[in-house]
């Protein structure tokens, strides 16, 4: 074997996972609902926004692998040492959406399986299921079984996406469309901002990714370099662009111009994703449909599933990370674990009409602390404890400044339209 395949091999063996976990965790409802929709409504005229959405918010997501293998400590620690503004201001945004965030996925992850196995369970007892389901896959292996099981879900997701787009393109009158809508207007900017602001994940993931990138490195028993890092951080990042194009073309080839009123929520939009598939490209279709829905919606359930406990025990216990004796079991990774879901379903539970509600307020900080995570990132990788020589390259800095006033000026938008305009 040559020294570059070699190399390569390594990579694969002991790098790899993740950024493909953190892809999993960006393809769900922002790739299945949001992108599908964006090709429904306005057919391929908002490939812009995806992409700007995309390259905008890459900087600060690659500042997390970079710090994380060179510092050798987690993105978290990194907060501590700018002080407590910064590990403050991630903290109390981790607590307040956390269980909002993995209700909000799991449900619609249930609705997919209802429609996947033909039961007609309630949407609260499906849930119980799925989180139960990601509870055994997790609570023993940890993130071993994480990083498995998301291998092959992101396999079975990337293939039964692309036979869809392929399917759909080849349609009879898959390129005979009218002419788009202006996304100009009032309707048109509000999905807009729903659009970008979700995509390709939210910042704070990448504390997230930090601490899957420590675990692999425990679980191999290797130092990971750099290099070999931003290869899987790269692959994982790029194919969850790629996907939300995949997706946003689906929408565009197959209901694009059907004059269909869509679901707004994400579980009813999601059956009826399926049910116009189906009705499109015939029932043979349905499976391809069905398991590509699901794995997307699966794997961001239980990537979500695993990050907050992951991230509250490594937050709540940064003091005690050197004695993994002493932590207690409430704030363990498995003590939280079936905390957070045990009240994430009580949040389903006692929601009801007013669950929206709850998922718009998490969605509207998200949008708001979207810039201060940009900053945190930005000043960490910038921090005079950072090695200079290993800092990003020009035009990542370059890019970064334009990511900043992007997403800032993305949340003032959303402020406006939010809170004045509507």
């Amino acid at each position: 074997m040559n020294p570059t395949t070699k190399k390569f091999s390594n990579t694969l063996k002991y790098a790899l996972g993740p950024g493909l976990i953190l892809a999993a965790a960006a393809i769900g409802v922002s790739h299945l609902v949001q992108s599908t929709r964006a090709g429904a409504l306005y057919g391929f005229t908002l490939i812009w926004a995806i992409v700007i959405a995309n390259l905008t918010k890459y900087p600060f997501l690659e500042f997390g692998p970079r710090y994380t293998v060179v510092m050798k400590e987690s993105l978290i620690q990194g907060y501590k040492r700018l002080g407590t503004w910064a590990i403050g201001s991630f903290g109390v945004f981790t607590v307040f959406t956390m269980c909002i965030v993995q209700a909000a996925v799991t449900v619609v992850t249930a609705s997919l399986a209802n429609e996947l196995t033909g039961l007609e369970l309630s949407p609260l007892f499906m849930s119980a299921i799925i989180l139960v389901i990601c509870l055994f896959l997790l609570i023993k292996g940890q993130y071993s079984a994480l990083d498995g099981a998301i291998k092959i879900i992101l396999v079975v997701l990337t293939i039964s996406t692309l036979i869809a787009v392929v399917v759909a393109f080849f349609k009879p009158d898959a390129m005979v469309k009218p002419s788009a809508p202006s996304i100009w207007d009032a309707a048109g900017i509000s999905f807009l901002i729903a659009l970008m602001g979700w995509m390709p994940i939210l910042l704070d993931a990448s504390a997230w990714h930090s601490l899957w990138i420590m675990e692999r490195s425990k679980q191999t028993k290797q130092e990971l370099h750099l290099k070999e890092t931003l290869i899987d951080f790269n692959i994982g990042i790029i194919g969850a662009g790629v996907l939300a194009l995949a997706f946003l073309s689906l929408g565009a080839l197959i209901m694009f111009g059907s004059a269909t009123d869509f679901a707004t929520s994400g579980s009813a939009f999601a059956s009826q994703l399926v049910e116009l598939y189906t009705s499109t490209l015939g029932d043979w279709a349905y499976w391809i449909i069905i398991v590509c829905a699901f794995t997307a919606m699966f794997s961001t359930t239980l990537t979500v599933t695993d990050a907050y406990p992951r991230t509250c025990s490594h937050l709540f216990n940064l003091n005690r990370l050197d004695r993994p004796d002493d932590i207690p079991w409430y704030s363990s990774y498995r003590g939280l674990l079936v905390i957070i879901s045990f009240f994430s379903l009580v949040i389903l539970y006692f929601a009801g009409s007013n669950f929206i509600f709850m998922v718009d307020l998490a969605t509207s900080v998200s949008f708001l602390t979207a810039p201060v995570f940009a900053i945190i990132n930005y000043k960490l990788i910038y921090s005079d404890h950072f090695p200079e020589e290993k800092r990003p390259s020009t035009w990542l800095k370059w890019l970064s400044w334009v990511g900043l006033v992007f997403i800032t000026s993305f949340a003032v938008l959303f402020m406006i339209w939010k809170f004045i305009l509507s």
